[in-house]
């Protein structure tokens, strides 16, 4: 079978271009939030392929819990996903979205590992630094994690720049091993 996020993909991609041209980028947001979260839930996702729950039954159970503010074409996905059994992946659609939409927005979600607490001018610096390094807006997650010595981790996607003492003393000692 093939992996998760090949089987989402499309789904992903169809909803991105539907929310761009209806200019409803948050509204599919949400909405994808809250399915993902409602697969997440354990009667959920107990009820999910089970033989004695129809898949009729369960997508109205699903359009229903989603109130009156969910569109037709949001109540059609959801009839599509429980269909072809494809509700499962839901998490992985909405994970898909976010970050077509991201992309779009050239918004990047970013999370930088200190050792220490930093203040504020000190994250502005760093934070004004990183959007001109990616050339994008970011959204910033702040950790703290005192085995980095001193120092920071960013972590944006991929790219991971590591400027942290524990770092620079593991290419260290990689170096003086080889």
């Amino acid at each position: 079978m093939a992996e998760p996020s090949t089987l989402a993909r499309p789904y992903a991609k169809a909803i991105f271009e539907l929310a761009r041209e209806e200019k409803k980028l948050a509204d599919w947001s949400a909405l994808l939030k809250g399915i993902a979260d409602a697969v997440r839930d354990p009667q959920v996702a107990a009820a999910i392929g089970h033989p004695a729950i129809g898949r009729g039954q369960l997508a109205d159970v699903l359009i229903q819990a989603m109130g009156k503010a969910a569109s037709d074409e949001a109540k059609n996905l959801l009839r599509l996903l429980v269909e072809y059994d494809r509700l499962k992946l839901a998490p992985v659609i909405q994970e898909q979205y976010e970050a077509l939409k991201a992309e779009f927005e050239s918004r990047v979600e970013v999370e930088i590992t200190t050792a220490t607490t930093v203040d504020g001018a000190q994250k502005e610096t760093l934070v004004g630094a990183i959007r001109k390094r990616l050339n994008r807006d970011v959204d910033v997650q702040w950790q703290t994690d005192a085995s980095l010595i001193a120092g920071a981790r960013v972590r944006a996607g991929d790219l991971v720049i590591d400027g942290s003492v524990a770092g620079e003393l593991d290419q260290l000692r990689t170096a003086l091993t080889a």
